[in-house]
């Protein structure tokens, strides 16, 4: 799966993974981690989700990372805003208030691009990946994370011969194998997510089971 993939689903409107609500896992999981107002938040393959004006409205810095720049238009024209831009190496940082959208590949970004990144959220960029790009993007997140950052993800998990991803599933047992060595891994929660999926059960999946996890980066 590479980059023309994912554009060309935003240019066909093939955009299921995308809500037009705040994901509930977020509501309910991410005022337990107490992560200072002011922080900034990390969201790897933020598409234009609402997710990241709640965040912005409880008072976090919001990082963004985007492959589609039609993705990150949309964003912004949704909210009525024009952005600030500005290039930065490879990316291009779309800015207004307190959210940045950095448009370009997420792997080539490095620490060293950012300020202190905070904490992160991840709900839809690890199940965007297929199993041979899941190792890689577990090394990127560890390699952007300070120690002790928390990062909040919500993974997917189905019978596999039902669908062919994405999203992909990701078993527990999975993550705990990707992630274990760079973080602690703590399963904040499990619900049946199969009736907030229509676009999933079109594609003939009977059963989704919604994990969000807190990971923490080790030292």
């Amino acid at each position: 799966m590479d980059r023309t993939f994912w554009l060309e689903r935003w240019h066909r409107r093939e955009i299921g993974f995308h809500h037009d609500k705040v994901q509930p896992a977020l509501e309910t999981y991410w005022p337990g981690l107490n992560v200072a107002k002011g922080a900034t938040v990390l969201v790897p393959l933020a598409g234009k989700s609402l997710d990241m004006v709640w965040l912005k409205e409880l008072g976090y810095r919001v990082v963004g990372v985007e492959l589609s720049e039609m993705a990150v238009a949309e964003f912004f024209a949704e909210r009525g805003v024009t952005p600030s831009i500005r290039k930065d190496g490879p990316f291009t940082v779309s800015f207004s208030d307190q959210i940045e959208l950095w448009c370009g590949d997420f792997f080539a970004l490095n620490r060293s691009d950012l300020p202190r990144i905070d904490a992160a959220y991840d709900r839809a960029a690890l199940v965007a990946m297929p199993d041979d790009m899941q190792p890689r993007y577990a090394a990127k997140l560890a390699e952007l994370m300070p120690e002790g950052a928390p990062v909040l993800v919500v993974g997917l998990d189905y019978n596999q011969n039902e669908m062919k991803g994405p999203p992909f599933a990701i078993p527990q047992a999975d993550m705990r194998a990707l992630f274990e060595s760079d973080f602690t891994i703590e399963l904040l929660g499990v619900r049946d997510g199969l009736a907030k999926s229509d676009h999933l059960a079109k594609r003939g999946v009977t059963r989704l089971e919604e994990a969000t996890y807190l990971l923490k980066r080790r030292a």
